[in-house]
């Protein structure tokens, strides 16, 4: 233990809302799930493993225990159900509380590189103890809003089953936008200035499919990948998102590749030849441009505002020969004709 910093203990206690007072087997025995089952649940959170003599759960371990062990005697979900969704939890909550807290240090005023001193620690946990009681229902608020959207995405996947689609994979736009020459930039920029360029890139691409009506499925440091549900929506986050990164100047371009089709949503991301396309789509695109497959370019060539033009078909890893078209802003549009409305 480093002389001044807080007991790890009570830091503990504290985020977590409550006294650590039960084992494992004390916790196994108030919730009614098995041992073995509260195995899987603790792995699928991502908590590491305890002896069953070591005092580590609180009653709020218990309480969620018990409410897993309700949904499966409910016939809500079955054990494996449960640890699908647990692992959801657990994966999207061990992002964001490290999120959380780098975010706290980034503002405190001492080199990022250096490990936090007392004094440090000291303000992150007074933050904490005053304000975990505003942070928590922001959690929850954002988690329905996201659950409200997911819902509706579902219900328009349903109704396209019903139209005749028997697999029910909804048509949608996919998108990757990547970095342009990311692994040069990242030998040439010190650690925290290539973190800083991920982050705004990041923040931009999100801020652009959010208030474009997208969707941003993931990120992967130098790429992101986002869907929308129509042809428009796409193209006009493919399109801004290129504008936007190619007009910051210590940022490197992006490459954008787009596909349209049917596509397989599973654990929040999506699977299928249309994402599979869109990745290759973005290796044939230059720095700043947007290349889109047939399908979404069949979609776009009657709309006024884009411009769609056909470059060399190209063999591509695993999809053969595909014939790839570049879009651009019409700069001039075209009036529609008379009587179209």
């Amino acid at each position: 233990m480093a002389a001044g910093l807080p007991d790890p203990k009570e830091i503990e206690e504290l985020l977590l809302g409550g006294e650590l007072r039960y084992t494992r087997v004390d916790a196994v025995r108030l919730s009614g799930v098995s041992r073995e089952f509260s195995g899987r649940i603790w792995r699928a959170f991502g908590y590491p493993s305890m002896p069953d003599e070591t005092v580590a759960y609180t009653e709020g371990d218990v309480a969620a225990l018990d409410r897993l062990r309700r949904l499966v005697d409910d016939g809500i979900l079955d054990e494996d159900g449960v640890i699908r969704l647990v692992r959801a939890f657990g994966q999207t909550m061990t992002r964001l509380a490290e999120w959380q807290v780098n975010l706290l240090r980034s503002m405190l005023p001492q080199d990022q590189n250096d490990p936090p001193s007392a004094e440090a620690v000291d303000t992150i946990v007074d933050i904490a103890e005053k304000h975990m009681g505003d942070f928590e229902p922001l959690v929850v608020h954002a988690w329905r809003r996201q659950l409200a959207a997911a819902g509706t995405r579902a219900l328009a996947a349903a109704a396209t089953r019903e139209n005749g689609d028997p697999a029910g994979r909804p048509m949608t736009t996919v998108g990757f936008a990547d970095m342009v020459s990311f692994t040069q930039v990242s030998r040439e920029l010190e650690e925290i200035e290539l973190a800083r360029v991920v982050e705004w890139f990041e923040e931009t691409a999100a801020d652009i499919i959010a208030a474009r009506g997208g969707r941003l499925v993931k990120t992967l440091g130098d790429e992101v990948l986002f869907s929308a549900e129509t042809p428009e929506i796409g193209a006009e986050i493919a399109l801004t998102v290129a504008a936007a990164i190619q007009d910051e100047t210590e940022v490197p371009d992006v490459r954008v590749g787009v596909a349209y089709g049917p596509v397989l949503p599973l654990m929040g991301d999506v699977f299928g030849t249309t994402v599979n396309l869109a990745a290759r789509l973005t290796s044939l695109a230059r720095p700043g441009s947007v290349v889109i497959d047939g399908e979404l370019a069949a979609q776009l060539e009657k709309r006024p505002v884009y411009e769609v033009t056909r470059i060399v078909r190209r063999p591509v890893r695993g999809l053969g020969i595909i014939q790839p078209y570049v879009l651009r802003r019409n700069p001039t549009p075209k009036p529609p004709d008379a009587g179209t409305p």
